[in-house]
């Protein structure tokens, strides 16, 4: 069984990546986001911050389950990286250049606050920090210049 998480900054190319990466590897790919919603996980809305707050704890309680239940994953989210070390084999960091990131986000339609929030998590390397101090095993890659098919190449030949 291998477990490989791609977390990083909302709008960095995760979810591309994710998914070309579980479909080169013939692996699961798992969407956070889906996990949230089957198991009710949403505890209110951040109307400052413009986001939905999740338990995390429960979160991450039914990805250990999905984890010991599946074969090979690809688990995608921001929040992936919250997953214990001890169940996950690779965390893959994407990163981006913030011009590209901002074009990125705006695209998606996200608020001008919201945009430099995520702009601000990526200067100071929030994710990245956080899947340090759980102590994964780190793989970063920027996703700005690259398309997700070769991105996932690479990892494969990692």
């Amino acid at each position: 069984m291998t477990v490989i998480i791609i977390s990083g900054t909302p709008g960095t190319g995760k979810t591309e990546l994710a998914k070309e990466l579980a479909k080169q590897l013939k692996y699961k790919y798992i969407d956070i986001n889906k996990v949230v919603d089957k198991n009710k996980l949403i505890e209110s809305y951040d109307e400052e911050k413009d986001t939905n707050v999740v338990n995390e704890k429960k979160l991450v309680k039914a990805l250990v389950k999905i984890i010991k239940e599946k074969k090979d994953l690809v688990i995608d989210s921001h929040l992936s990286h919250y997953i214990p070390s001890k169940h996950v084999d690779l965390c893959i960091i994407t990163k981006c250049n913030l011009k590209t990131l901002k074009k990125r986000l705006e695209k998606k339609g996200y608020k001008s606050k919201k945009v430099r929030e995520n702009l601000d998590a990526e200067i100071f390397d929030i994710c990245l920090n956080e899947a340090m101090e759980l102590k994964h095993k780190l793989l970063i890659m920027d996703t700005s210049k690259q398309n997700s098919k070769t991105l996932a190449k690479k990892i494969i030949y990692f």
